[in-house]
C-alpha cells in the first residue's frame, strides 16, 4: 500500500509540474509547487529538478527517480492558476492526494482557450490599441486591425500543422508586413512602421522574456538561458519576416 501511495504521489506531482511548465510557468515556481505538495504528504526528502524540456523528481534516496518530458510550451495562465489552487487545497488538507490527481487530470484534458475567432478579434483590437499607444494616426486603425488579427490566425493555424514555432511566427510576421505595405500602397494607411509595430505586438514573446529574467534572478541559469534563447529566436523570426517584406 505504501508503494502504491508513493507511485500515486509521484504521478500527481509530476503531472502538476508538467502542466505548469507546458502552460508557461516559471521554473522556480514549478519546483516550489511540487515540493510543497510532497511535503504535505510527509515526504520531506523529495527533490525536483525542472528544465524547460523535462522534469526530474524523486521522493528520496530509497525511492526510484522519475522523469517526464515537456514536449509543448504555450501561454495559459488560467491553467497555472488552477494547478496552484489544487496545490493549495492539497497542502491545506482540504482534498486528498487521489482527489488532487483527479483534478489535475481534468485540468490536463480540458481546453481553456477561447475559440479562434475570439482570439483573432482580441488580437485585432489589441493591435489597434498598440498602434495608438505608439503614436500612430487614427486612420491607420483599420489596417492594424486586419494585420494583427491575420497575424495571430496564421501563427495559430501554421503551428498546428507544422509544429515548428519559428516557421509559424516567420509566416505570421510576413503576412503582417504584406498587409501593412499593401494598405499604405493603396492609400488605406499612412504610416507603415506604426502599423507593423502595432500589429506584431500580439506575437511578441513578452511572458517568455519575463520568465527568463525571473528564472535568472532566482538562480535557475539553465532554464533562464534556455527561455531567453527561445525568446530570441521568436523575436528573430518576427524581425526576419518583417525585414523580408520591407526589403522589396
Amino acid at each position: 500500500m505504501n508503494a502504491e501511495h508513493n507511485e500515486m504521489a509521484i504521478e500527481c506531482f509530476l503531472l502538476a509540474g508538467r502542466i505548469m511548465m507546458e502552460s508557461g510557468a516559471e521554473t522556480y515556481r514549478v519546483e516550489d509547487t511540487m515540493l510543497r505538495m510532497a511535503r504535505s504528504q510527509n515526504m520531506m526528502d523529495a527533490q525536483s529538478y525542472v528544465t524547460p524540456t523535462g522534469i526530474i523528481f524523486s521522493l528520496g534516496k530509497t525511492q526510484p527517480t522519475r522523469i517526464t518530458s515537456i514536449s509543448t510550451r504555450i501561454t495559459d495562465l488560467h491553467r497555472i492558476v488552477l494547478v496552484n489552487n489544487v496545490s493549495r487545497k492539497l497542502t491545506s488538507q482540504i482534498i486528498t492526494l487521489e482527489q488532487a490527481y483527479y483534478e489535475l487530470k481534468k485540468i490536463e484534458t480540458t481546453n481553456y482557450f477561447l475559440p479562434i475567432i475570439i482570439q483573432v478579434l482580441t488580437a485585432s483590437i489589441a493591435s489597434s490599441c498598440f498602434l495608438l499607444m505608439f503614436k500612430g494616426v487614427v486612420t491607420d486603425i483599420p489596417a492594424a486591425f486586419v494585420a494583427g488579427g491575420l497575424g495571430l490566425y496564421i501563427v495559430t493555424v501554421i503551428h498546428q500543422i507544422t509544429r515548428v514555432k519559428f516557421f509559424s511566427e516567420f509566416m505570421a510576421a510576413l503576412a503582417v508586413g504584406i498587409v501593412a505595405s499593401m494598405a499604405v500602397h493603396f492609400g488605406l494607411g499612412t504610416q507603415v512602421d506604426k502599423i507593423i509595430i502595432g500589429s506584431v505586438m500580439p506575437l511578441v514573446p513578452g511572458l517568455l522574456i519575463t520568465n527568463a529574467v525571473r528564472d535568472l534572478m532566482a538562480g535557475h541559469f539553465t532554464a533562464g538561458m534556455a527561455k531567453g534563447a527561445e525568446a530570441f529566436l521568436t523575436a528573430f523570426a518576427i524581425g526576419s519576416g518583417i525585414a523580408f517584406v520591407l526589403s522589396f
